[in-house]
């Protein structure tokens, strides 16, 4: 049984380490990889991006596999994060192998942060190396397959797009070849997610499924996010991460193809994308459980335009799981908190 989430990948786990209140509104998500690690890329597509290893996943360069990624709020702060979750890896034995001894590795860990600093209240409120191990440790006890937390939890705790509330969204789907592919997001934007003449979720307006919302709840929520943009400062960096999973056999250079065309799921739900004050980077990972038709040289295509739909999917879940937030570092409202669900 599927739960249209990032776990649905066999041996994919996830961990959110959230912090709210007293000056806090930040967060820590950890993508743990199967034991043995997973085959990993990335595609960065936003003019102001926070990473940390990312070269270390060009097809060119010699890392293989990695056994976690890290998506974390704290802006450059945060990448601290990343520290946190290197050492639970080290202290199981995992991570590449740099000696005779089992003990010596070196965890690869590639790891993305989210603007979000101050949005709490507190510009120095924001996630460290225990935020970091936090999460990791919670993905590690997650069971296989279980639901995986949206909204305002883990990087995306002090989420933001446009003037909406974002966080975490997470989707899935199964080919009819039986792969997986699932990806889980932040969203966190400049652009935004809502078509401004009629309030629709531009994601959904390219699935297909739209219901409308009555003028009058359109022009009031219009209102309603006019005042609250007044009284926030301006979004100086934004940044929209996404992990996408299969269990698909990849080589790295297949991996980052599949990161480059996801980032068409986030151009199909934000508008506009990839601006200099977004860095918007999409990881992939392929446990390689399920070879690819050997016998069909364009068998990756489905599999690249499943990862497109999913990342959009998952931004669509990731605003209308939002809550809203209203404190001292400012107010976004929710969503559903203004159309309500349809």
């Amino acid at each position: 049984m599927t739960v249209d989430a990032l776990t649905d990948v066999a041996g994919v786990r996830v961990g959110h380490a959230t912090r709210s209140g007293d000056g806090w509104l930040t967060g820590t998500t950890v993508v743990l990889a199967p034991e043995g690690g997973a085959v990993a890329a990335v595609d960065v597509r936003g003019g102001g991006p926070g990473t940390k290893e990312t070269d270390a996943l060009d097809p060119r360069n010699l890392v293989q596999r990695v056994d976690a990624i890290v998506l974390t709020g704290g802006s450059a702060y945060g990448l601290d994060a990343a520290s946190g979750v290197m050492a639970w890896l080290e202290e199981q034995g995992r991570g590449v192998r740099v000696g005779l001894d089992p003990t010596h590795v070196v965890p690869v860990v590639p790891a993305a942060c989210v603007f979000d600093l101050g949005r709490g209240g507190d510009f120095r409120a924001r996630p460290d190396a225990a935020t970091g191990r936090a999460a990791v440790e919670v993905a590690a006890i997650s069971g296989p397959g279980v639901r995986v937390r949206e909204g305002n939890v883990g990087a995306g705790t002090g989420a933001v797009v446009g003037s909406l509330k974002g966080g975490i969204g997470t989707a899935s789907i199964v080919l009819e070849s039986g792969i997986t592919v699932a990806a889980l997001v932040v969203a966190n934007a400049a652009g935004s997610a809502t078509d401004p003449e009629t309030g629709v979720l531009y994601g959904e307006l390219f699935q297909g499924r739209v219901a409308y919302p009555e003028p009058h709840v359109h022009e009031a929520a219009r209102l309603r996010l006019a005042e609250a943009a007044a009284k926030n400062a301006p979004p100086p960096l934004n940044t929209t991460l996404a992990v996408v999973a299969t269990d698909a056999e990849l080589t790295k250079a297949q991996a980052q193809k599949l990161a480059g065309t996801a980032h068409d799921g986030i151009a199909r739900a934000v508008r506009p994308v990839h601006l200099l004050n977004d860095g918007d980077t999409v990881f992939t990972l392929a446990t390689g459980a399920r070879p690819l038709d050997a016998e069909n040289p364009l068998a990756l295509n489905k599999v690249l335009a499943a990862g497109a739909e999913v990342v959009t999917r998952a931004i669509v879940r990731a605003v209308r799981a939002a809550g809203p937030v209203d404190g001292p570092g400012g107010s976004w409202p929710s969503y559903e908190e203004l159309y309500g669900r349809r």
